[in-house]
Formats: C-alpha cells, structure tokens, sequence
C-alpha cells in the first residue's frame, strides 16, 4: 500500500459519510457540476472520457479533486466498476485539511502531477 493511499485512507474512517453505488452505476457525468472530491472506501472506480476508459482506481484513491481547485464543471465520467463506496469531501473540509497539514495538500498534487504526467505520455 502507497503512502498516498494511507493519508487518505484516514479521510475514509469510521463516521466519515459514505455513499454507496452498484457496479455499473455513474457517480457523476462529465459536464456536471463539481463540488466535492471522492476517497474510494470500498470497491473500484473507472474514470472515463467518453468511451475511453481512462483509468481504474483501487480503494483508498482520490477521483475528482480537480473541482475543489478550479470550481470547473466534471472534465470525465467517474462510474462505479464495481460495487463501490465512496467518501465525499466537500470544499471547507478540503480547505481545513490543507490549512492544518499541508503534507495533505502535496499528495493532492502529487496524484494531479501523476495524471497530467500519464496524460501527457498518451498525447505524446
């Protein structure tokens, strides 16, 4: 288990709210608008860009923190690949945790740095 995937798994303990989704089911649709990020607490999740599947994220990963930086609608599709739940994090929770432990917000950037790097090399 990566370090990245410890720090958020605390995110994701006993009482944090949950939301619950079926395999196959849409967590949110690109285009839609965006206000919190997610914390995989169970299952996996496919993050998609039309029928292109763009990635398929293990438990204890982030998807969606791209809303609590630009305030910009969904730029991909995030579906369930199987049964999954998920942890919300809204924007003033965001906020709280990167004023109180900064090393929270490198590992949001860390997990950007690596999609950006991992598109780029599609591109590229």
């Amino acid at each position: 288990m990566s370090d990245t995937a410890l720090d958020f798994g605390i995110l994701a303990g006993a009482g944090a709210p949950v939301r619950s989704f079926k395999a196959g089911e849409i967590i949110f649709r690109q285009g839609d608008p965006a206000e919190e990020l997610y914390i995989v607490k169970s299952g996996k999740v496919e993050i998609r860009l039309g029928n292109r599947l763009l990635d398929t994220l293990p438990e204890l990963s982030i998807f969606g923190e791209m809303a609590l930086i630009d305030h910009n609608p969904r730029s991909a599709t995030a579906v369930a690949a199987t049964d999954a739940t998920v942890v919300p994090v809204g924007e003033k929770q965001f906020l709280f945790l990167v004023s109180r432990t900064p090393h929270f917000a490198l590992k949001v950037m860390r997990v950007l740095a690596q999609r950006l790097r991992t598109a780029n090399s599609v591109i590229y």
